[in-house]
């Protein structure tokens, strides 16, 4: 019988049924190699496949005990981790070039050591006297941290497995190469081994491992997806490089809540982290202005008081601006439509403009009646109120919809001296944090009491 065969390309990791000089779904040149696959397993003097040994089972009321955790120190760190490192996980920490990877885990490698783990930093990207530079800088020169300088994948492994440490990581995993595997580093066939040897390391030896892994222009992270299935944990490390706040922001965690953030402030001396995400968020915010309104949102388990800035301009174009920072631009197209069909408010010939300050990035539905109130705002040339907050969901009929965490909301709120809140309908037994409550049922009626009948 013949044998069915496949190719792969080890740029992209797309499959095909035949070899081509040219791969089609990226362009890459003389990159389809032939994917061995899996062998049939070991045969037994002729009479077929030798058997596999037996997996004991266990059921759901058996009660094992958690895997320790160890903090670092840090809040912020912790927080997002899910109350500190656990023994024995992998993770993969993405971020744009210059955002302050290194700079975080280096700083996060000190404060495990200090805490009584011993920690080995291995950098594929620069030599030792680089880091220990980077570490002079930081005031982190006698922390009792490990360095290596080191892409050979077979080298590392043979020094972790001499004395396997408590946490180990690498930066980045993009710059590590396999001898196992022809193809060049950072390619995918290189990323997926590589990423695939450490984690199952980690696992055997009970070693944490965090692996660096470069960004793509669109934000994701380079190699292939298989990478962030194989970790436990998927953290971004997101922020403006001419910004000073840094968001670490947690995408899958096995071992804690998925969407955590912990907010950080890049300083001369690295990252601090901010106790108060809120205050830093509206530190800046001076009198009313036309486009500018205060979101309260939850960011994972905390709620996060932010401002949302529109401005709307006439446009000399035939086909109007649509820019967009710090939100999904499909839904800024989404509000806009639902304002022109259900409250008549026109757009047309009108450039728009829309951010979040600080530079975060919110994803949730709930700021999507203080995007409507901040464009209104900016069209008609009207400042809301100072003291109030607004957050809602609108729908495609222009009803407002009830969010999650109401509550925590709302005392956050009122924690930072804001007296009313302009929201849809709350639930039933809702406490109110002694705020003036404004309740909408739809966003034609918002825009009718905030701003007048139109």
């Amino acid at each position: 019988m013949a044998k069915d065969l496949t190719f792969n390309c080890t740029a992209c990791g797309a499959s095909t049924a035949k070899w081509s000089g040219r791969c089609d779904a990226c362009g890459a040149w003389n990159s389809i190699v032939e994917d061995a696959g899996l062998t049939s397993g070991p045969k037994k003097h002729g009479l077929g496949k030798q058997r596999g040994k037996s997996i004991p089972l266990t059921d759901l009321a058996t009660q094992e005990a958690e895997p320790p955790r160890t903090q670092s120190g840090v809040t912020e760190l912790d927080r997002v981790l899910g109350g500190g490192l656990t023994k024995g996980s992998a993770l993969l920490v993405g971020g744009d070039p210059g955002i302050g990877k290194s700079t975080l885990l280096l700083q996060a490698a000190a404060r495990f050591a200090r805490n009584g783990l011993r920690v080995v930093y291995i950098s594929g990207e620069e030599s030792n006297a680089q880091v220990q530079m980077r570490a002079r800088r930081l005031g982190l020169e006698k922390s009792p941290v490990q360095l290596a300088a080191e892409t050979n994948l077979r080298d590392i492994m043979t020094t972790l497995d001499n004395d396997t440490p408590d946490l180990c990581v690498i930066d980045s995993i993009q710059t590590m190469w396999s001898d196992s595997v022809e193809s060049a580093p950072g390619s995918v066939s290189q990323v997926r081994s590589c990423a695939h040897d450490l984690t199952s390391f980690a696992k055997k030896r009970g070693m944490s491992v965090i692996m660096v892994g470069h960004v793509t222009k669109e934000g994701a992270i380079a190699g292939p997806r298989v990478v962030e299935h194989m970790v436990d944990t998927v953290l971004y490390f997101e922020g403006e490089r001419g910004h000073q706040f840094r968001i670490l922001r947690s995408v899958k965690n096995r071992f804690g809540p998925a969407d955590e953030i912990g907010v950080f402030e890049m300083t001369g001396r690295g990252l601090a982290e901010v106790k108060n995400p809120s205050a830093l968020f509206l530190s800046e915010r001076g009198e009313p202005a036309p486009g500018s309104v205060v979101f309260a949102g939850i960011e994972g388990t905390r709620p996060v008081l932010c401002e949302i800035q529109a401005l709307v301009a006439p446009s000399p174009h035939s086909q109007p601006r649509r820019s967009v920072v710090g939100w999904d631009g499909g839904r800024l197209a989404m509000i806009m439509a639902v304002l022109e069909s259900r409250c008549d408010v026109p757009f047309t010939g009108l450039d728009v403009y829309l951010n979040v300050a600080g530079g975060l990035r919110i994803n949730e539905p709930a700021a999507d009646l203080a995007v409507a109130a901040a464009l209104v705002s900016a069209r008609e040339d009207a400042a809301l109120p100072k003291e109030a907050v607004i957050f809602g969901e609108i729908s495609l009929s222009g009803a407002l919809r009830p969010v999650i965490q109401t509550e925590n909301r709302l005392k956050e709120a009122q924690k930072l001296g804001f007296t009313s809140a302009i929201m849809p309908r709350a639930p039933k037994g809702t406490q109110g944090a002694g705020l003036d409550l404004r309740e909408m049922q739809d966003l034609a009626g918002f825009v009718e009491q905030v701003f007048g009948a139109r």
